[in-house]
């Protein structure tokens, strides 16, 4: 317990820490919000009145300390555009960040997993061979354009999945999925050449414990070590590695959902930063790392759980 909490204490100067360096990268960018705001129609004028209206007259660390005191109160700020507060912007987009990531890892996992165990289990053989070319692939080839490869086979040529858009799970699961199949292939593909490698690798090191002998001495069936033994000792660090790569996840899906128009938080990340949007940068990428350290928060507690000698001293 006490050391979950002092995890959770640790969020707060990462969260202070990341807010600084995005608030201050975002200032760094050329462009004026202003100016982006009233586009053709500017005059001196009228980019001193927003500039004013904005408080983006202030010293640096006044706008800081405003926006900081704001996020306290629950207050992420307006949009520059449209003056729809932040957080209902955030509302809207994060299902789909979420459920993009989610499907991404499922599928992921589902195809990573039992692959490296049985290249393993059977080196050299067909599926050791099936999990090398899926390293290199996935390794290799970049989001961006698997996604594009993709769109042109299954939606242009084949027409078995929509190529772009989002339909949501009120117009149907059937419909929803069909619209995440290709992003969520494209996000999966990365991730799934480095899975397959770590559990390969985990799982091979598992079978060669003298415990595993033991148990093949005794007569247990192949698969029963596997599932009920193996898999076990070698989830440690499999899991740990989920944790590491959810970053990459969510930052390829700010790629993913620019290259098939899914409205999430990191298209919306994208529009905002070329708008000059602060609030909405700034909201957005602090729920990204609020997340990723969520994410890293809960692998910690699972991997405490999975390791006994771990667990004993977190006690």
């Amino acid at each position: 317990m006490t050391s979950t909490v002092r995890r959770l204490l640790l969020l707060l100067p990462t969260l202070f820490g990341v807010s600084i360096v995005v608030f201050l990268l975002l200032r760094l960018i050329p462009g004026d919000p202003a100016q982006v705001i009233m586009g053709l129609r500017a005059t001196p004028e009228g980019l001193a009145a927003i500039t004013r209206d904005l408080g983006l007259d202030l010293p640096l660390h006044e706008q800081y300390v405003r926006w900081l005191g704001a996020l306290f109160s629950g207050d992420f700020g307006r949009d520059y555009r449209s003056n729809v507060p932040v957080t209902q912007l955030l509302a809207t987009r994060l299902p789909v960040t979420l459920e993009l990531t989610l499907l991404s890892l499922l599928l992921a996992l589902i195809v990573a997993v039992p692959l490296g165990v049985r290249a393993a289990v059977h080196p050299n053989g067909i599926a050791d061979k099936a999990a090398s070319v899926l390293g290199l692939i996935g390794i290799s080839i970049p989001d961006f354009w698997l996604g594009i490869l993709l769109v042109l086979v299954f939606s242009l040529t084949l027409g078995m999945f929509p190529s772009s858009g989002f339909v949501p799970f009120s117009d149907g699961i059937f419909a929803n999925l069909r619209a995440f199949a290709l992003p969520a292939l494209t996000l999966a593909t990365g991730l799934s050449a480095v899975l397959v490698r770590v559990t390969r690798s985990a799982v091979t090191e598992v079978l060669s414990r003298d415990f595993v002998r033991f148990l093949k001495a005794k007569g247990l069936p192949p698969r029963a070590i596997i599932n009920r033994h193996v898999l076990r000792n070698a989830s440690v660090p499999i899991i740990t590695v989920i944790g590491m790569q959810f970053g990459y996840l969510l930052g390829g899906a700010v790629i993913v959902e620019q290259v098939f128009d899914l409205p999430g938080v990191g298209s919306l990340i994208v529009t905002a930063t070329m708008e000059r949007n602060y609030p909405v940068v700034q909201a957005g990428m602090l729920v990204v790392a609020l997340l990723f350290i969520l994410v890293n928060l809960g692998t910690d507690l699972l991997y405490a759980w999975l390791n006994p000698r771990l667990r004993g001293g977190a006690r």
